[in-house]
């Protein structure tokens, strides 16, 4: 990320309201990664791709109810992976968190899911006990912690959230057009930063059709292999190559939140989830086709006043940032998961 004076990284347990949480099969290589919003969270979403598998994504819309959302998932499993929000809201209801409706309190929970069937066990996905495995992980991580360490470390173990082959980043790989032998992992990608007062925290799972650029450098860290396996090809040149119409498939996705303590509408951080995708405009190439799909939540856990265009701007650096670990974190892994030195 671009250096500036004004801008501070600082750890994800730096936000108040906000815990995150993990869970993973790592031999069947998919997983969950659960925010939790302790007092709940006002949330918009913007949908870029065009096969995106989600749950109750409606809450976020400006036109619905204003209640406060308690939990956003982000998981593996394509539509399959769905089901692990229903341990998300036994957790949340265990715990007396939910919109109350007079005779019971129904946990407000949005969740999206990445593609991961190729890679692992395709039999094997994220279900209702790994839901609730991840919201007992986030429980040792108490929001508003400033003193979580340098989260800008994948080797930092005193925080959760880490960048990483983790969540549900574990079975997240990128340039698989030409099959899994010429692709990529990835994982999850996580970072926060401040602007004075305004803290900014960028959660994404990188699972894209496109390859993946560093944002600053424009060097390419992530995406399809060279036949040869000695660098990497250019995934829009094997794109074009196709012609005809082809059924890619939605066996790609980047999902993503960011978390602000800045005050705003639903409508208001609709728009800055928007914005906030420019972050994929400037990392992944291509991006936001009907074989993606691409989704990010943007959710306000707090009360400092914050203009729109600055919040907006400012989450897309961050986003970009943890697109950058959610690939450069995994270059000494092979498309399978394994560790290659």
């Amino acid at each position: 990320m671009k250096k500036y004076d004004l801008i501070k990284e600082i750890p994800i347990t730096g936000l108040e309201r906000l815990r995150i949480g993990n869970a993973q099969d790592q031999k069947a290589k998919t997983g969950v990664t659960v925010l939790l919003f302790d007092g709940g969270a006002t949330v918009g979403v913007d949908i870029s791709g065009g096969g995106p598998a989600s749950r109750e994504t409606p809450l976020t819309s400006p036109v619905t109810a204003d209640n406060p959302i308690n939990a956003i998932v982000l998981s593996g499993g394509s539509a399959y992976g769905l089901a692990a929000s229903d341990g998300v809201m036994r957790y949340l209801e265990e715990h007396g968190i939910g919109y109350d409706t007079g005779f019971a309190k129904v946990p407000l929970v949005c969740q999206s899911c990445i593609y991961d069937l190729g890679i692992g066990s395709a039999t094997v996905r994220p279900d209702a006990k790994m839901g609730y495995a991840a919201c007992v992980d986030a429980e040792q991580y108490p929001s508003g912690d400033l003193s979580g360490g340098d989260a800008d470390s994948c080797q930092n173990k005193g925080q959760t959230g880490l960048s990483g082959s983790l969540g549900a980043g574990t079975g997240a790989t990128v340039g698989k057009i030409c099959g899994m032998e010429r692709a990529t992992k990835t994982g999850l990608g996580v970072c926060a930063f401040s602007l004075g007062e305004l803290k900014i925290a960028a959660v994404v799972v990188l699972n894209a059709l496109g390859d993946v650029f560093d944002p600053e450098s424009g060097d390419k860290i992530a995406g399809l292999r060279s036949a040869d396996g000695e660098g990497f090809a250019d995934i829009c040149e094997e794109l074009y190559r196709l012609a005809q119409p082809t059924d890619l498939f939605t066996g790609n996705t980047t999902i993503g939140a960011i978390v602000t303590n800045g005050k705003f509408s639903k409508a208001e951080l609709t728009k800055i989830a928007s914005m906030t995708r420019n972050a994929y405009a400037r990392c992944i190439r291509p991006v936001g086709t009907l074989a993606d799909g691409d989704t990010i939540y943007a959710a306000s856990v707090g009360d400092v006043p914050a203009d729109i265009n600055v919040t907006g701007t400012f989450a897309a650096e961050v986003m970009a940032e943890a697109i950058r670990r959610a690939a450069s974190c995994m270059r000494d892994f092979d498309s399978s998961g394994v560790q290659t030195r």
